[in-house]
């Protein structure tokens, strides 16, 4: 990249007028940051305004900042070191690569202090940051390492049935080493922690709630349906993913041999982006968990953790970026039961399944959001148009789904009716159960039903019942 292709670039690039020979900190830090980070370039001779002024004596400058990397970084970094002349102006030009043994320290004035890039500027690492570069240091992963859990106290009889559902084998004893759930001491990885039927890592759980309109609020009734799901990993995935279908409509036009469905959402984009949030999420951020927001026009998938490597997407081609893996042990379980690809990046799935949606267009295609510490994921609803959320078979594909008033029902109002038809005497607890939902969840959905004069109520709270109105 030409120097004057690379000036706006803020995670790839640093500039400094002059070498500050004094304070070697403030130029240092670039240099710890971009191999701690996803590697840079530090241009001197460039102002504060991009402009190129060059420098008065850039050979012994060159050989002070060699010097210097030397001398006041532990360990030293990879890093070239190049003259660059445009218009008669001399430049020095030192690229660093992305280091193999983080963290990378700057050492002076009695400190040592390692440092990150976050967007254009160097910043020391904060704790959590610090441990995943000590982790990635030592060549090892969060989820290789061993717990502080015992394996004998543990139950993996979700995994072992998945497995079993998915491949037709028995999984075998053998098979907690080889799956990396354990390490070759017998200790229980953090892997085999995540995967637990009643995993003990507090912050590996999910929330999905989904949302009446187009935003978030604060009332009550904003909210028409929510869960909030813990345990293993198997899980976690599995609950998550009947949440969003539960709450993915489709719509339907008739061919001549056949029905064709129209999803609000692709299923193998809803997918892949759920299998994503819980494999690469960062696990060494506390409070913070696996969030789903369904609104009438799209769906949001955020995970703590940005991109691996720490760098943006601005910019980027999405569809050729590689695939990298912050956990790669809980990766390869979940390919091996089948529920995510060895190969190929997410992102090029996710947007070749719109691609072969009939009602895709380029304005709805997914958007994928990330900075050091946060990943979302964005996919819109294609049957939304204008305001109006389209729904199973709707008047621009055919409508014979039943709609009230003029806000269309969604999918768990739809079965909370046709169990008020069955017995007007059913409970918000007996339908929470038959639904394996909450019961404060049927009770908003209820009262949506009774506001929108669906259903009226009769009788007391004890000994009344429900009837649907036509």
């Amino acid at each position: 990249m030409q120097i004057r292709e690379l000036i706006g670039e803020a995670t790839e690039y640093d500039k400094k007028q002059v070498l500050e020979v004094k304070r070697p900190k403030s130029w240092l830090k670039s240099i710890s940051a971009f191999a701690n980070s996803f590697g840079g370039k530090l241009i001197f001779g460039i102002d504060d305004g991009d402009e190129i002024v060059g420098l008065q004596d850039a050979k012994k400058d060159a050989e002070i900042i060699s010097e210097t990397i030397k001398t006041r970084m532990n360990p030293i970094p990879k890093f070239k070191l190049d003259f660059e002349v445009i218009d008669g102006k001399e430049l020095i030009v030192v690229e660093v690569m992305t280091g193999d043994e983080t963290p990378y320290y700057y050492s002076g004035e009695g400190q040592l202090i390692a440092f990150v890039r976050i967007g254009n500027e160097s910043v020391s690492a904060n704790p959590t940051q610090l441990r995943e570069l000590v982790i990635r240091g030592s060549g090892q992963s969060y989820d290789s390492l061993p717990s502080r859990y015992k394996f004998e106290d543990m139950a993996f009889t979700k995994l072992r049935s998945v497995y079993k559902q998915k491949t037709g084998k028995s999984f075998e004893n053998t098979d907690y080493e080889s799956f990396g759930i354990i390490d070759n001491n017998g200790k229980l990885t953090n892997a085999g922690a995540l995967l637990a039927d009643e995993s003990p890592i507090g912050h590996s759980r999910v929330f999905c709630t989904r949302w009446n309109g187009l935003t978030k609020a604060s009332g009550l009734m904003d909210a028409l349906d929510d869960e909030e799901y813990y345990g293993g990993l198997v899980s976690l995935f599995q609950d998550a993913l009947k949440f969003i279908m539960r709450n993915n409509r489709k719509a339907w036009r008739k061919a001549a041999t056949r029905r064709i469905e129209y999803p609000d959402y692709p299923e193998r984009a809803i997918t892949e982006g759920l299998v994503n949030a819980l494999i690469h999420r960062d696990y060494l951020v506390i409070g913070s968990e696996v969030h789903i927001d369904m609104f009438d026009d799209r769906l949001e998938i955020y995970s703590p953790g940005g991109m691996v490597d720490g760098s943006s997407l601005e910019g980027k081609d999405l569809r050729n970026i590689s695939s990298k893996r912050r956990n790669p042990i809980l990766a390869d379980i979940f390919s091996r039961l089948k529920l995510m690809e060895r190969r190929g990046s997410g992102f090029k799935k996710i947007l070749e399944d719109y691609d072969f949606q009939e009602n895709s267009r380029e304005d709805l295609m997914p958007k994928f959001v990330a900075d050091n510490k946060d990943f979302l994921l964005i996919l819109y609803n294609l049957n939304y148009y204008e305001g109006e959320n389209v729904g199973e078979n709707s008047d621009k594909v055919r409508r014979s789904s039943e709609k009230f008033g003029e806000k269309a029902l969604n999918a768990t109002q739809k079965e909370i009716l046709m169990l008020l038809k069955e017995n007007g005497s059913n409970s918000a607890l007996s339908i929470a159960k038959k639904l394996n939902i909450t019961s404060r969840a049927v009770e908003k959905n209820i009262k949506v039903l009774r506001e929108q004069g669906i259903i009226v109520r009769h009788g007391a709270a004890r000994g009344g019942y429900w009837e649907v109105k036509k």
